[in-house]
């Protein structure tokens, strides 16, 4: 088991606290991962948390610009600026924190999601809601795209 599959929906403690989902801790124990990263998702409310991966893939892209560069400074803020890390307590918990509740709406329950070499967290309601909408839009190009190739215009 080496992605982060699936979704699973946990329960914030009252000291606001939830457990990370065992499949997550067991990629995460696999892929050596000390330190999870979590930062805001520019499209959605929703957080992105992973290891290193997930930090060299911004930083990659902060390579490729001019460091003196709008793009590279914005990409170092949301990057660095706009990112928290997450600590594991001796229970495999996490805390939400005001930072994570304020950009998710996450109240008393959380949705972890699973996005291949991370993964995300989300307001459980926000990702049913979500998760309907891409399969429909899957769908749509789905038969749209056959209906195109059946009957070219």
């Amino acid at each position: 088991m080496d992605r982060f599959l699936s979704n699973f929906v946990h329960n914030i403690d009252a000291k606001g606290r939830v457990s990370v989902p065992a499949a997550f801790r067991q990629v995460i124990a696999a892929r050596g991962i000390h330190d999870l990263f979590a930062m805001r998702s520019l499209t959605h409310p929703v957080m992105d948390v992973g290891g290193p991966e997930l930090m060299e893939r911004f930083e990659r892209r902060m390579d490729a610009q001019d460091p003196f560069s709008e793009t590279f400074q914005d990409l170092s803020i949301f990057a660095f600026g706009d990112g928290t890390y997450l600590k594991f307590d001796s229970e495999g918990r996490i805390m939400m924190t005001d930072f994570i509740r304020s950009h998710t709406g996450i109240r008393d329950r959380v949705a972890f999601v699973g996005a291949r070499d991370y993964f995300q967290l989300w307001e459980p309601d926000h990702f049913e809601a979500y998760r309907n909408e891409a399969r429909e839009r899957l769908l749509a190009s789905r038969s749209g795209g056959a209906a195109s190739a059946r009957a070219p215009e």
